[in-house]
């Protein structure tokens, strides 16, 4: 097997991508993919029945490495939210799973204090469903849930997704793989502002690029040579956590939401496609994402996101 070096050095001893997994790949892994992770979500993200101590063992040896680094949150009681170094994104930006994920070095502690409110809060989302997958028995680990993912829009605009998310509900008869666009709404900005990202997902599900020097045909039909083929085979749906106000606030954004759905025709049409919901992040976190607790864009009675 073939690894990226570290630097002009070779890969510390220990940290050799293999079938079985060890505890520090799989911490760097997470702090790859995820930019940034408390020791509480990691401990809950890798080892939920394990003792604290076995991941912050590791984690401080990872640090002695130069391979990590935390910042401490304010009011948190010295709670450390760890982050990959420079040395550590080139160490991982080659491993198979994380193959083209762009690293997005954070390359000090005051950098990533500015990037930690919605960081965790979009890692606390996924804990959510990664809980939720293990008591159900379905397939959602650490490496299903991607952040910061964007795809291209015309005239060179894109829309960026707080993630997506690969959920497999695992029945007594089939397998059934689900998408999911993740927008993570902390309520720091205007209501209005959020709904318009619906506009976005709806110009993704429509945007067909034209070969250079062809003239733009009509379209036959929504879909037909999108874009978002190449990395989807169905347009996944998209699911708005909100979090951050009370429930007065976070249910009136909800409202906002339908309203933008009822009311643009391009997120009109692409709802009669693709299921659109909302809920709050602390419902999430008490009942489970598979109860019914998401509010459907479209109108009707709360119900879990995989029957949206």
């Amino acid at each position: 097997m073939t690894t990226a070096p570290l630097s002009a050095r070779s890969e510390p001893s220990g940290l050799v991508p293999s079938p079985v997994e060890p505890l520090p790949h799989q911490l760097l892994a997470a702090l790859a993919q995820h930019r940034m992770a408390t020791t509480s979500q990691l401990h809950t993200l890798l080892r939920p029945h394990a003792t604290r101590q076995t991941l912050s063992n590791p984690l401080n040896r990872l640090r002695i490495r130069g391979l990590l680094d935390y910042t401490v949150l304010p009011q948190s009681n010295r709670s450390r939210a760890w982050f990959l170094t420079p040395d550590g994104a080139r160490l991982t930006r080659d491993w198979p799973a994380l193959r083209g994920r762009p690293p997005y070095p954070i390359t000090s502690a005051t950098a990533a204090s500015l990037r930690t409110p919605h960081t965790l809060t979009v890692v606390r989302s996924h804990l959510a469903f990664v809980a939720d997958a293990r008591r159900r028995g379905d397939e959602h680990g650490h490496l299903d849930w991607t952040p910061e993912i964007s795809h291209p829009l015309s005239d060179g605009e894109k829309v960026i997704a707080d993630a997506v998310m690969h959920y497999t509900l695992a029945g007594s008869e089939q397998r059934t793989k689900l998408r999911a666009f993740i927008e993570v709404d902390r309520a720091t900005m205007g209501s209005e502002r959020l709904a318009a990202k619906l506009i976005e997902y709806a110009r993704l599900w429509s945007y067909e690029p034209q070969p250079i020097g062809r003239a733009r045909s009509r379209r036959q039909q929504a879909g037909a040579g999108a874009a978002w083929l190449r990395w989807y085979p169905v347009f996944p749906r998209v699911l708005f956590i909100l979090t951050g106000a009370t429930p007065h606030v976070l249910a009136n954004r909800i409202s906002d939401l339908q309203a933008m759905t009822e009311q643009h025709p391009l997120v009109a049409a692409l709802a009669r496609e693709v299921p659109l919901g909302a809920a709050v992040l602390d419902d999430l976190e008490t009942h489970g994402p598979t109860a019914p607790r998401w509010v459907p864009l479209t109108g009707g009675e709360p119900r879990p996101w995989t029957e949206l």
